[in-house]
């Protein structure tokens, strides 16, 4: 008996789900298409004044200096974690802020990228 109960339930499940429509689809759409307005404002720089305007070369310098510093606190982050468990040492504290840094940062780092470099 408790058998079956556990066979039918997975069945009674499946049939619930909806199925998708054509409304689910044509919402899916319209959800990409509002994204890609949302990215082109930020592409369109066109109307951005020439002195506020950023070069690409320099964009790119901004997002290498991100990348480098993300990959230092990485390694820190890892260094310290390292210290903790093979060595003992009392940075608990420490290893927690470099990996909150290093999240913080890595989010930044690709929100500009993305922003910057839409689509590519």
């Amino acid at each position: 008996m408790l058998k079956r109960f556990f066979l039918a339930v997975p069945l009674f499940m499946f049939l619930l789900l909806p199925l998708p429509s054509a409304h689910a689809a044509s919402a899916a759409i319209d959800r990409q298409h509002s994204a890609e307005a949302v990215m082109q404002q930020f592409v369109g720089d066109d109307e951005i004044a020439p002195e506020r305007r950023i070069e690409t070369k320099r964009k790119h310098q901004i997002l290498f200096l991100m990348g480098l510093s993300l990959l230092v606190l990485i390694l820190l982050t890892g260094g310290l974690g390292v210290a903790m468990v093979a060595f003992g040492k009392d940075v608990f504290v420490a290893h927690m802020i470099c990996a909150g840094l290093s999240m913080s940062l890595a989010a930044a780092h690709a929100a500009t990228a993305i922003v910057w470099f839409w689509p590519y």
